[in-house]
């Protein structure tokens, strides 16, 4: 199995797009939709003679050794080793020390600042794309920087903030300006369930406005078929939320969730939302659920998030009343 998933670069320069797909290898919708894209990419001059591409994207599986076995992970989850101590314990190690996921993260790391030194764009933006075990909406996980939340907001997808708070260790931690020395943007995208298929047309549709948004297509060569998809899927969805408290777990906890939860449901303070060794587990205040594991594998029980009142996006910004 290869590590890119694919690559194009335009007769115009501008940002690099990095994709990841299958950070966790249980998630094969940001393969596939990837996959699909770099497709599309190729023939789209074929059929729009005047398509011209600005920039360099490229799309990279996460973790190879997990997609292989289907599994979120072997021995650490990927997805929350990106930080600096982690990160230059890896670089200045040989393979044969390290566990699986580490190798794994030492040669994204080699792999990316050679693209960046090789292509040397003035900007790069990461796109994480995922999917979560319950059914209900999509989302963004967007860092503080305000072209973090326009690119989100741009996708249609409710965006939430105070995530790098809830949990350590994502590409949105790690892949910033002052890591890479170069202006970085992370985004991290969440286009449904594991298995439902919608998924992955859904994450085309992101990848596609991402590619608008940053400038490297120009926007009458994005159909609007796109933009519906995932409006259409964000309906009645708020435009901003922010997350209340994350229930972080452990495997000797014996943790499960209650069944029946989606994304995004109304629940109350005090409701028993999962249950573990020391007994039931209540919500410790009223809000709406977010990423409720229906899956062996997993730090995070669930998020409490709230709608986030008084959005204003204007002039390519969003500004959230009491959250700047």
């Amino acid at each position: 199995m290869e590590r890119y998933i694919g690559e194009y670069t335009g007769k115009e320069r501008g940002p690099l797009l990095i994709c990841f797909g299958g950070m966790h290898g249980n998630e094969p919708a940001g393969i596939q939709a990837l996959e699909i894209m770099f497709k599309l990419l190729e023939r789209e001059p074929l059929a729009n003679p005047d398509f011209v591409f600005s920039g360099r994207m490229i799309g990279l599986r996460g973790n190879l050794k997990a997609i292989k076995s289907n599994v979120r992970y072997h021995e650490q989850d990927l997805n929350r080793m990106w930080c600096r101590e982690i990160v230059e314990k890896v670089k200045s190690s040989s393979e044969e020390i390290l566990n699986f996921e580490e190798q794994e993260l030492k040669q994204l790391i080699a792999l990316i600042h050679k693209e960046i030194e090789t292509y040397r764009p003035e900007k790069v933006v990461v796109l994480d794309l995922h999917t979560t075990t319950a059914h209900g909406g999509i989302f963004v996980i967007a860092t503080d920087d305000p072209e973090s939340v326009r690119i989100g907001i741009e996708m249609h997808a409710p965006v939430i903030k105070g995530m790098l708070k809830g949990i350590q260790g994502t590409t949105l931690h790690y892949f910033n300006t002052m890591n890479f020395g170069v202006e970085m943007v992370p985004v991290t995208f969440e286009s449904g369930q594991h298995e439902d298929h919608l998924s992955v047309n859904r994450a085309i549709a992101a990848v596609t406005n991402v590619l608008r948004t940053i400038g490297c297509v120009k926007a009458e060569d994005v159909e609007n078929r796109h933009d519906e998809l995932l409006i259409e899927y964000s309906r009645n969805l708020p435009k901003v939320a922010e997350l209340i408290t994350c229930h972080h777990i452990t495997d000797a906890d014996e943790f499960k969730m209650e069944p029946g939860y989606l994304n995004f449901q109304e629940i109350e303070k005090g409701e028993v939302l999962a249950r573990d060794k020391f007994g039931i587990i209540q919500a410790p205040s009223s809000g709406h659920i977010l990423m409720p594991l229906y899956q062996e594998q997993g730090e995070d029980g669930f998020f409490l998030i709230k709608k986030v009142e008084g959005v204003c996006v204007a002039c390519c910004e969003v500004r959230v009343a009491g959250c700047e």
